[in-house]
């Protein structure tokens, strides 16, 4: 048997591709981004640490699947009721609890030993505290204790910025809490819109989503809420020096853009438009971040902060 049958062999008995689907590679994407513009913000311009921050890029995705994983596992019931998550690895019996279980620990072990040993002790006790917050206390706790548990679940979420801050300075600042902020700002009407469309799974699977226990109007007009509480909160990273006017420029026209989108979602009646606003959220938070790391560029071309 020649190597290369071997290899075949090798992947067809390893549902590699279901340990791939494990990781939630587009979910840890949008996370090691907002990480990664942390990272760079927290250095000054041209003077990038690039061992440390390839350290804990690598640290950090490898955290994000760990907890994606694990939150399989705790899901896997409510997961085979649900028709959006009915097709993961573990409702399919593609993967075993058991073999899932021992994925997602070693990915988990593997992130701790290299943020530990290669960026620094502090950053690594964050992000087991972060992995523990998202995959046992959110999931496990927060997501049943009622309609407000994207808000109360929202930290883990908004912790691989500050984990990017921590990363490259050692300890943790305001401009830290202000990239913090801004994704804990986000999370509910990004979650509450695609709860909208999916509010029949959500009651059928018993998970006390918004949609479901106060109704589709209020959960509306709740986005609509936080659209508008997140434009100001997007101002923080200014106010605290780390950005400048055209960060500032940027984040009104996205906060808008997303403030009126939310306000016509409140006049239809259509679960599209619900997954439209859900799909613009990621937009948003993608841009704003880009135009963060894009403002802090801008003093080596000339453009002066204020």
């Amino acid at each position: 048997m020649t190597v290369r049958t071997q290899t075949l062999t090798l992947m067809q008995v390893i549902p590699w591709r279901s340990y791939v689907k494990l990781c939630k590679i587009k979910v840890v994407s949008l996370v090691v981004f907002t990480a990664l513009v942390a990272m760079v913000l927290a250095a000054p311009p041209g003077n990038l640490p690039w061992a440390t921050v390839l350290a804990a890029t690598v640290g950090i995705a490898l955290a994000g699947a760990a907890a994606a994983a694990l939150n399989h596992i705790a899901d896997r019931e409510i997961d085979m009721v649900m028709g959006r998550t009915q097709n993961r690895p573990l409702p399919m019996g593609n993967i075993s609890r058991g073999s899932a279980t021992v994925f997602a620990l070693l990915l988990a072990s593997l992130a701790l030993v290299i943020i530990w040993t290669l960026v620094n002790p502090l950053t690594a006790v964050l992000t087991l505290l972060t992995l523990i917050g998202y995959a046992v206390i959110y999931t496990r706790y927060l997501k049943w204790i009622g309609p407000q548990n994207i808000v109360l679940g929202g930290a883990s979420g908004a912790a691989p910025a500050m984990l990017g801050w921590c990363a490259i300075t050692g300890h943790i600042g305001w401009e830290a809490f202000a990239l913090f902020l801004i994704i804990f700002v986000w999370t509910p009407p990004h979650f509450w819109a695609l709860a909208i469309a999916r509010r029949d799974e959500y009651a059928k699977a018993g998970v006390p989503m918004m949609p479901v226990i106060r109704g589709v109007a209020y959960t509306k007009r709740s986005i609509f809420a936080y659209a508008l509480v997140l434009i100001p909160v997007s101002y923080l990273p200014v106010t605290v020096g780390l950005s400048g006017p055209f960060y500032l420029i940027g984040a009104t026209v996205l906060g808008g853009l997303f403030a009126i989108r939310a306000y016509r979602l409140m006049s239809v009646d259509s679960d599209r438009q619900a997954m439209r606003l859900f799909g613009f959220s990621i937009t948003y938070l993608t841009v704003l971040f880009a135009l963060l790391l894009v403002d802090h560029y801008l003093p080596i071309s000339g453009w002066s902060s204020w």
